[in-house]
C-alpha cells in the first residue's frame, strides 16, 4: 500500500533566533516605540540593497529606496510604468531570490508584529 506524503512545511529563510538579534541591533538605542522605528528605518536603509525587483497587489514594480510616510509608517519607494508610488514595506512580498539585506526586512516585520 501506497502512503500518502507527507505534506512539507514552508521553509523559512532566516531563523526567527537571527530575526531577534537584528531587531535588538536595530533599537539598541531606543528609548520608545518611535525611536525603535527610526532605528529600523536607519538599519534597513543601510542594509538592504536597492533596487530591487518585486511585485504588489500582481503588478511588477521596483523598490527604489525607502522613506518615512506621514504617519511615520516605512514606505518602499516603488516605481510601476513610470509612477512613483509609496507603498508600505510590510505589504510588499519579498522577491525570490530576496536583495541582499532583506533579513532586515523580516526583522522588521517581526518586530511590528510582536
Amino acid at each position: 500500500m501506497r502512503k500518502k506524503p507527507r505534506e512539507k512545511q514552508p521553509l523559512k529563510r532566516w531563523k526567527k533566533s537571527m530575526l531577534e538579534d537584528l531587531i535588538r541591533r536595530a533599537v539598541v538605542d531606543a528609548e520608545d516605540d518611535d525611536a525603535q522605528q527610526m532605528g529600523f528605518y536607519e538599519a534597513l536603509e543601510e542594509n538592504v540593497r536597492f533596487p530591487f525587483k518585486t511585485s504588489h497587489a500582481g503588478t511588477p514594480v521596483v523598490v527604489r529606496a525607502i522613506e518615512v510616510g506621514e504617519d511615520d509608517e516605512i514606505l518602499a519607494v516603488c516605481v510601476r510604468s513610470g509612477e512613483r508610488l509609496g507603498i508600505p514595506l510590510l505589504d510588499l512580498q519579498l522577491p525570490k531570490p530576496p536583495p541582499k539585506g532583506a533579513e532586515w526586512i523580516e526583522a522588521y516585520r517581526l518586530w511590528v508584529a510582536e
